[in-house]
């Protein structure tokens, strides 16, 4: 593996150098992972505004794709636009909205949706569907949902038990562990699916990363196959692992939680490693 301490030149991880660097120039669709990757809290992180102008100059497609449920896609536009980055709304892909779409495919019309999770989740899963919110005990729910709640408690526990074993789908929002926060670490929707599945006896189906669903969805909006897209995230145990999985090269940017000295340990190594976002955009226009 070869490295370098100049943020302008972005070391190599994974496949050979040379393939790494003519596949990204290749690549017809770029997908994001937000937090760490575009900004930091509410601050956004260089190079953004740049490299995404650059690729809406060369006619390449990319999504904003994140874990978080608890926020929607017109929430982001805000979000972003205070920090100066233009992002069309369609151009965001919540592992809410991906749940929605998965849940269209799989259940019939009408079905009923017993939910844990914040409303943003609820927004995103009924807004625009025939699906209807199941309460404690009112009908036996086609599906579970388990997202972030900062409000669940045993009640919630119960009652989601009581449905997956029932015979309803168990579907995870995503199993992080953890959520970054400004005042660091808190418990992420992970603990709350995993207290879920312990006590349904039941492991659920994840949408978001690691799993490889939120991308494939994600590059079925932007119309490319994984061969010709870019995954560009910060956590090597969830956008290189899922990337990977979705069969796309990746790119880690050295913004967010990973760091350069856990890339040889890492499950999946990506592709390409960068400093920053400014760093990728240089080598990507200016070239190597």
């Amino acid at each position: 593996m070869s490295s370098s301490s100049d943020s302008a030149a972005p070391a190599m991880a994974g496949t050979s150098e040379p393939d790494a660097w003519s596949r990204l120039k290749a690549a017809r669709a770029f997908i994001f992972d937000m937090d760490g990757v575009l900004y930091r809290g509410d601050t956004a992180l260089p190079g953004v505004g740049d490299l995404l102008n650059a690729l809406t100059l060369r006619e390449r497609g990319y999504m904003l794709a994140t874990n978080n449920s608890m926020s929607t896609p017109a929430s982001y536009v805000t979000k972003l636009a205070r920090m100066r980055i233009e992002v069309p709304e369609e151009a965001i892909l919540t592992a809410g909205l991906a749940t929605r779409d998965y849940l269209t495919e799989h259940l019939p019309p009408a079905s009923g949706i017993f939910v844990i999770g914040m409303p943003a989740l609820r927004e995103q899963l009924f807004t625009g569907t025939s699906f209807h919110p199941v309460q404690y005990g009112e009908e036996q729910p086609a599906a579970v949902v388990v997202g972030l709640d900062l409000t669940f408690d045993y009640e919630k526990l119960k009652a989601a038990t009581a449905a997956i074993r029932g015979g309803a789908f168990f579907i995870a929002t995503n199993t992080d562990a953890t959520l970054p926060t400004e005042q660091g670490l808190v418990p992420g929707a992970g603990s709350i699916v995993t207290a879920v599945a312990v006590a349904a006896g039941r492991e659920p189906i994840v949408i978001g990363k690691p799993e490889p669903l939120l991308l494939e969805q994600a590059l079925h909006r932007l119309g490319v196959p994984p061969a010709e897209a870019i995954m560009i995230g910060d956590r090597l145990d969830t956008d290189i692992v899922a990337g990977h999985r979705a069969g796309m090269a990746t790119v880690l940017v050295l913004t967010g939680v990973s760091t350069r000295d856990e890339v040889p340990q890492a499950p999946v190594l990506p592709d390409l490693v960068v400093t920053d976002l400014t760093a990728l955009l240089d080598a990507y226009v200016m070239g190597r």
